[in-house]
């Protein structure tokens, strides 16, 4: 199944995208596309209650899954549609706590490199006061 996006409007294309093919708990993260450009595209996580645990900081489980969501966002952007495609390897570095009065952070997920069958990219969280707080790279094959 292809989607295709419209390059006049990336950003909404994306979201749009997000709301047809993510599950419900994936779009309850409330990611939002804030800009794109085929290579770079750029999100909003909001650290909601719903993302905090116990210890009082956003759960890595979340993390994860919004860095692989914001990948597969970044690769159809590249590709100018969604194609289908899976995680092969996503490998996430936790640098920093990231606390419940956050508000929210920015992912930039960049595209390194695009073959016919598998795609490489990183994804990068930062707050509101421009710190890196966690680092993603990933595999994907294109199916």
């Amino acid at each position: 199944m292809e989607i295709p996006l419209d390059p006049t409007d990336l950003p909404g294309s994306l979201d749009r995208l997000l709301e047809r093919i993510g599950a419900p708990w994936v779009r309850a993260l409330g990611l939002r596309v804030t800009a794109s450009d085929g290579e770079r595209t750029t999100l909003r996580l909001p650290v909601s209650a719903d993302l905090v645990h116990g210890g009082g900081v956003m759960c890595g489980q979340a993390t994860l899954a919004a860095a692989d969501t914001a990948m597969v966002l970044g690769l159809s952007a590249s590709l100018g549609r969604f194609q289908p495609m899976t995680t092969v390897q996503l490998q996430t570095s936790f640098l920093r706590p990231v606390p419940a009065d956050a508000g929210a952070l920015r992912l930039v997920c960049t595209v390194l490199r695009r073959g016919r069958s598998l795609a490489f990219g990183d994804v990068s969280f930062f707050t509101a006061e421009d710190k890196l707080v966690a680092q993603a790279t990933t595999t994907y094959a294109l199916l």
